[in-house]
């Protein structure tokens, strides 16, 4: 495993991703699952978030204590599944900043067809966590941190549910300098790119659109 990669094996992560791998767990479960899975792993992306002291009146005394310091993350769901964990994130940075970007997968070539882009203005001065349930080729992905990089962006973190194997050691050594948070890592990608055993369409699971 690369040093830029973190794979969650908490047992509640494990049981949770066991739970929206299931083709019988409902949409509104699914959300739910979702939702708690992505709280989970922005704990850790979070990890490193900078800090500087302040002083405050306790119901006894007057102490110094440490809050964040700096600008709140930019929260980039990708376009549609990525909006499922979104929920997750703010309810730990409920300041912090949402943009979106609109990238689909061609079925014919598997490569990334991007058709809508929103970032705040100073998002060169934020680090920005890029969020997507499934990490499959790796090809959307790669082309996210590369509109990231075009407009200025030094910290990224990509954060998803399950990733392939093949498109998680492909994208951690093509950018060393872009952290990875994953909630599973499976082996195998079927002829149409999508990870096996995987848990299918993350976003028609999400929005009952199956």
């Amino acid at each position: 495993m690369q040093s830029n990669t973190v794979i969650l094996d908490h047992p509640l992560v494990q049981h949770k991703v066991s739970l929206i791998r299931d083709k019988n767990t409902a949409p509104k479960e699914f959300r739910e699952l979702v939702t708690e899975l992505t709280l989970l792993a922005a704990y850790e992306a979070f990890r490193n978030l900078p800090l500087k002291d302040a002083v405050i009146e306790t119901p006894l005394v007057s102490a110094t204590v440490k809050m964040l310091s700096g600008k709140e993350p930019c929260i980039l769901p990708v376009l549609r599944a990525g909006l499922g964990m979104v929920d997750g994130v703010s309810r730990l940075l409920p300041k912090a900043s949402i943009g979106h970007i609109g990238l689909y997968r061609d079925h014919e070539t598997l490569m990334p067809v991007d058709y809508y882009l929103k970032l705040p203005p100073d998002v060169q001065e934020r680090q920005v966590i890029v969020l997507d349930p499934m990490l499959a080729t790796g090809g959307t992905t790669a082309a996210v941190i590369k509109t990231l990089r075009e407009r200025g962006v030094g910290i990224i973190k990509v954060m998803c549910l399950i990733a392939s194997q093949h498109g998680l050691s492909k994208l951690s050594s093509a950018y060393p300098d872009v952290m990875f948070y994953c909630c599973a890592v499976d082996e195998q990608l079927n002829d149409h790119g999508y990870i096996i055993p995987g848990l299918g369409d993350a976003g028609d699971r999400l929005f009952g659109t199956l």
